[in-house]
C-alpha cells in the first residue's frame, strides 16, 4: 500500500469465477510486495471480473467507482490499484478494515 498524500495505491491478486465476492487475505505478489486478495464470482471475460473488483472495493471502502481505477495488469490476475483523491485519514481505514488480515 502506497499513499502519496492524495492517491492511493494497492496491490491487488484477483481470483474471479470465486463462489464469493470478498476481500480475503493480504498476501505477496510474485516479487514479494504485499498484496491484498480478493475473489469476485465474476469471470474474467470482457472485463467483468475487473468491474466487480472496482464495485466490491468501492462498496467496501465507501468510495464512488469513479474513484478507483486499475493502473495495470487489466488482463493479469496480479493488479494495481488506485484509490483518487482519498483523505490523510483513509489508508489507516483500510489497515482498520483489513486488520485482522496484516500478519
Amino acid at each position: 500500500m502506497k499513499y502519496d498524500g492524495k492517491n492511493l495505491t494497492i496491490n491487488v491478486r484477483l481470483t474471479p469465477k470465486a463462489s464469493a465476492n470478498a476481500i480475503r487475505d493480504w498476501g505477496q505478489t510474485p516479487n514479494g510486495a504485499p498484496c491484498l486478495k480478493v475473489s469476485v464470482t465474476a469471470a474474467p471475460d470482457k472485463g467483468r471480473a475487473n468491474e466487480a473488483l472496482i464495485r466490491l472495493l468501492a462498496v467496501q471502502f465507501e468510495v464512488p467507482r469513479s474513484k478507483i481505477e486499475i493502473l495495470r495488469g487489466e488482463t493479469d490476475r496480479n493488479k494495481v490499484i488506485m484509490i483518487k483523491d482519498v483523505p490523510e485519514e483513509f489508508p489507516s481505514i483500510i489497515k482498520a478494515l483489513t486488520a485482522g488480515f496484516f500478519s
